[in-house]
């Protein structure tokens, strides 16, 4: 447990001085991209790392959390803050009451059912012209501002941004620290065996699945207010395929896998403008190639292969 408070002590630190050397401009845009990508990384990872329960709808969660934030404020005039606790309730007792029936499926299934919420999330985006602004967007989003104090520069977004991540990657370590994550790492091994072992597992899944909503909402609440700016393209299915990416690349079952994943995932994309339209393609390689290669993600991959290679070097020499 000190190991792991210390860890996330240096982890704090390097988040609080990371912008200071790069003065603004692109580079500080990039990070606060790769805190909104955290928490939804972390979120899914939750319910896929830690329960074993493939999503590929997470996007849905991400643009509901965006387009509630974003409607209340333009359409009603309510409180950015106010509005971000409503949708973030909102989102979690709809992830709850969908939960029940979807989580009864397993598998590609379940992956599949996962997908159609998506699917449906994404056409509602794009046909609630009214509301959303259908495929032309949603313009006009109030920044978020604490009185006089508004987060209206790319320094402070990475703040606030962050605050945010930081909090749920604080909650993420306790949680997968306690009885509720142990019971999370059963279910993940064994869902028949957790049962026997008194395990709740129907309950545990829909209250992760919750959770990994919430934390999706939260972070496309975030995202509309920095952005000011949000449209259906970015809560597609491919958001969802880049997100699991994200979990995999950095590795499944590991809080910091889940950021170091986001912050290659974020990059990346830079990287492919060459691809263009093919840089699902790419994910989907990238996904193969792990899986193949370095099945622990990047976090447990790395030193295993290393240690691998070490005792070869060894008896060569």
């Amino acid at each position: 447990m000190k190991s792991d408070k210390l860890k996330f002590l240096i982890f704090c630190v390097v988040v609080l001085l990371a912008p200071l050397p790069l003065s603004g401009g692109y580079l500080s845009n990039v990070l606060i991209f790769v805190g909104i990508h955290s928490m939804l990384a972390l979120g899914l990872n939750l319910l896929l790392g830690y329960a074993g329960q493939i999503s590929l709808g997470q996007a849905a969660f991400f643009g509901l959390g965006a387009y509630g934030s974003g409607i209340l404020t333009t359409h009603f005039g309510m409180n950015p803050w106010l509005a971000m606790v409503v949708v973030a309730v909102c989102v979690s007792v709809f992830a709850f009451a969908i939960g029940f029936p979807v989580l009864r499926l397993k598998g590609h299934y379940l992956a599949m059912a996962t997908l159609g919420v998506g699917v449906i999330a994404n056409i509602a985006f794009n046909e609630t012209v009214d509301l959303t602004g259908g495929p032309s967007g949603l313009s006009g989003i109030p920044q978020l501002s604490i009185g006089s104090f508004t987060f209206d520069s790319d320094l402070k977004n990475y703040y606030l941004v962050w605050s945010f991540a930081l909090i749920v990657i604080l909650l993420s370590l306790n949680l997968v620290n306690s009885r509720f994550g142990r019971g999370l790492r059963a279910i993940h091994d064994s869902e028949v065996a957790a049962r026997v072992m008194g395990v709740n597992a129907r309950i545990m899944k829909v209250q992760v699945f919750t959770l990994s909503a919430l934390i999706s909402a939260l972070a496309g609440s975030l995202y509309c207010h920095v952005m000011t700016f949000i449209s259906p393209a970015s809560f597609s299915f491919p958001v969802s395929v880049e997100l699991l990416t994200m979990v995999v690349i950095g590795g499944l079952g590991s809080i910091y896998g889940s950021i170091l994943g986001a912050l290659l995932l974020t990059l990346l994309p830079e990287m492919l403008r060459a691809f263009q339209d093919f840089d699902i393609v790419v994910y989907g390689l990238l996904l193969i190639s792990m899986t193949i290669y370095l099945p622990g993600g990047l976090v447990r991959g790395i030193p295993a292969l290393i240690r691998r290679v070490a005792p070869a070097r060894g008896s060569n020499a």
